[in-house]
């Protein structure tokens, strides 16, 4: 091939760029070279960084120095504001690529099959934290007038969600928070928030360093009932075996024995308490009724016929993201992925679908940290590279880099640049500024379109 290799991307979140970082580090970038398209929804890259991790987490959006370091690279560019399939279609990408990579990530919330769960006052945890972090798409407003609130999880997306609840307006307007999200939390009447696992401390999925942020803030009391911490023989193998499990529990363990001190808003973290339905009444929510568990001695738990109902006016269920279905790739309705194997699509004879791979949560479901898709991308670009040395990927009919260009302006999308990434980052640091703020973030797509030039 006396042309570069011609990859797209579709999805322009950590793992698409992990994906086109992978490509210019291989052996193809210098000879014949690579040149790669991140194709985005949204008008702006970053994906989870951007739409998913809370705003008072600065230290995990610190990775975007790094993820900006990769897109800043000649042999990339980026279209934002390109929605697969509506603008650009599989076929339409065969037609200007050797082979496409699909990291779309995960965006809904899963299903909880239990009674009342449709009830006005409940909600998903991914519609809330697209609302905090003010995603384009979603209401600009939120219902927060229940003093007693339910978090159903206990992942980092739960403690996320409790936090956010149980933080002042003020306490987060130091952020990047847009103008409707401070208006709405400022009248937040949350003084009580309760988070709610079914099994017990060694079991819980949160990182310790997010797990003792909770703690930090001067509004919030962080208590834990020291009849939930309990092990049984699989807890203490889980805790052996798992660092990071280790500390969660330690954590959770010095909480339990503190004294309750006088910080205005309690969370509480139970264990051992599964939720079983949420009550209501004139179809709202007034209650959460949870059995009692018990540990069965393998780290797993048994519930005991006890049931307990608790005071809440809310409910969010933290239980994990979904994907949407793809058009024109296969699909696994189960687990909310395209099957695959190695990166590398598979139909459902079995074979590979050609010149097409999936990277990160579209592939393997939303599970690990944003670092852990780094080995994701890595293998499914080793698959597409052995495929393009053993000549197994198609021709496209233009492979053109001028031809994209193209194709959207005769399709009117407006779709945005890497430059006008430029453009719009420094339009949301200068309206931070005029309020001593690093950023404030640009909510409205078109406003987003316009800072971009569009």
């Amino acid at each position: 091939m006396s042309r570069p290799l011609r990859v797209a991307i579709v999805g322009a979140g950590p793992a698409g760029i992990y994906a086109a970082d992978a490509l210019l580090k291989s052996a193809v970038a210098v000879e014949p070279g690579v040149s790669i398209d991140l194709f985005e929804r949204m008008p702006a890259p970053f994906g989870l960084i951007r739409y998913g991790v809370a705003p008072d987490h600065p230290r995990i959006k610190g990775i975007v120095t790094a993820l900006h370091q990769v897109l800043d690279k000649p042999q990339i560019r980026f279209f934002g504001n390109v929605d697969y399939p509506g603008d650009i279609s599989l076929d339409d990408l065969r037609t200007f690529y050797d082979g496409v990579i699909f990291s779309t990530g995960a965006t809904a919330d899963r299903a909880l099959d239990i009674p009342g769960i449709d009830l006005d006052g409940s909600y998903g945890a991914a519609d809330f934290v697209s609302w905090y972090d003010g995603h384009p798409d979603v209401e600009r407003t939120w219902p927060l007038d229940a003093e007693k609130v339910a978090v159903l999880g206990v992942g980092n997306v739960a403690l996320d969600v409790a936090r956010i609840l149980a933080k002042t307006a003020e306490e987060l307007l130091s952020t990047e928070i847009p103008p409707n999200v401070h208006e709405g939390l400022k009248a937040n009447k949350a003084r009580e928030v309760h988070v709610f696992g079914r099994r017990g401390p060694a079991q819980a999925k949160f990182s310790p360093m997010e797990l003792r942020e909770l703690d930090h803030s001067p509004n919030i009391e962080v208590i834990v009932d020291p009849e939930d911490i309990d092990y049984d023989d699989g807890s203490i193998a889980t805790r052996r075996g798992n660092k990071q499990a280790d500390m969660v529990a330690k954590t959770l363990e010095n909480w339990a024995i503190r004294d309750v001190g006088e910080r205005p808003h309690k969370l509480f973290l139970h264990f051992f308490e599964s939720p079983t339905e949420i009550l209501g009444e004139d179809g709202k929510v007034v209650g959460l009724r949870t059995e009692r568990t018990a540990l069965d001695g393998t780290g797993n738990v048994k519930g005991t016929g006890e049931f307990k109902d608790w005071d809440v006016a809310s409910v969010y269920r933290a239980v994990g993201y979904l994907s949407d279905e793809l058009p024109k790739l296969p699909w696994d309705v189960e687990s909310g992925t395209v099957p695959d194997k190695g990166g590398r699509v598979i139909e459902e004879t079995g074979e590979h679908l050609r010149s097409t791979y999936v990277t990160g949560w579209i592939r393997r479901g939303p599970v690990g940290l944003i670092g852990h898709t780094k080995g994701d991308a890595n293998e499914t670009v080793a698959s597409l590279l052995d495929d393009h040395a053993n000549a197994r990927l198609h021709t496209p009919e233009a492979p053109e880099p001028a031809a994209v260009d193209a194709f959207l302006n005769e399709r009117n999308v407006r779709f945005t640049t890497w430059e006008g990434w430029y453009r719009l980052d420094a339009a949301e640091k200068a309206l931070g500024a005029a309020e001593e703020r690093e950023r404030v973030k640009i909510v409205e797509r078109e406003d987003m379109l316009k800072a971009s030039g569009a």
